[in-house]
C-alpha cells in the first residue's frame, strides 16, 4: 500500500507560519481526497483540514479556520497545508492522509476516517 510522505515541520514562534508538504506518490490527487490530521501528546487525533474532489468541498476544524489553508498541486501530486498565525496549542505531530475512496470531507476529517497516512512531521510553536 502506498504511503504519503510529509515534510516542512519545525519550530516556530507564536504568530509565525509554516507550510507542510505531502508527497502523494502512488495516488492521484485529481481524484483522491487529501487531509491533514494532528495529534498532540495526551490528545486524540484530530482532523485539521480535508479536501475531497467528490464535491469539491474543504473542511477545516474550528480551531484552525481562517489560519490554515489546504491546497494541492495536481501536476506534482503534492498536497500542502499553509499554517499562519500559529499558536502554542497548534503544537502536534501533523499527518497527511490520502484516500482513493469516494469519501466526503466530513467523513474523512470530522470522523477521522483515515485510509493511508504518512509518518508525520512535528510542528512546535513556542517562544
Amino acid at each position: 500500500q502506498f504511503q504519503p510522505v510529509e515534510s516542512g515541520g519545525g519550530l516556530v514562534q507564536p504568530g509565525g507560519s509554516l507550510r507542510l508538504s505531502c508527497a502523494a506518490s502512488g495516488f492521484d490527487l485529481e481524484r483522491d481526497a487529501i487531509g491533514w490530521f494532528r495529534q498532540a501528546p495526551g490528545k486524540e487525533q484530530e482532523g485539521v483540514a480535508c479536501f475531497s474532489p467528490i464535491d469539491g468541498q474543504s473542511y477545516y476544524a474550528d480551531s484552525v479556520k481562517g489560519r490554515f489553508t489546504i491546497s494541492r498541486d495536481n501536476a506534482k501530486n503534492t498536497g500542502f497545508l499553509q499554517m499562519n498565525n500559529l499558536k502554542p496549542e497548534d503544537t502536534a505531530v501533523y499527518f497527511c492522509a490520502v484516500d482513493p475512496r469516494p469519501i466526503t470531507v466530513y467523513t474523512m476529517c470530522y470522523n477521522v476516517d483515515i485510509y493511508s497516512a504518512g509518518q508525520g512531521t512535528q510542528v512546535t510553536v513556542s517562544s
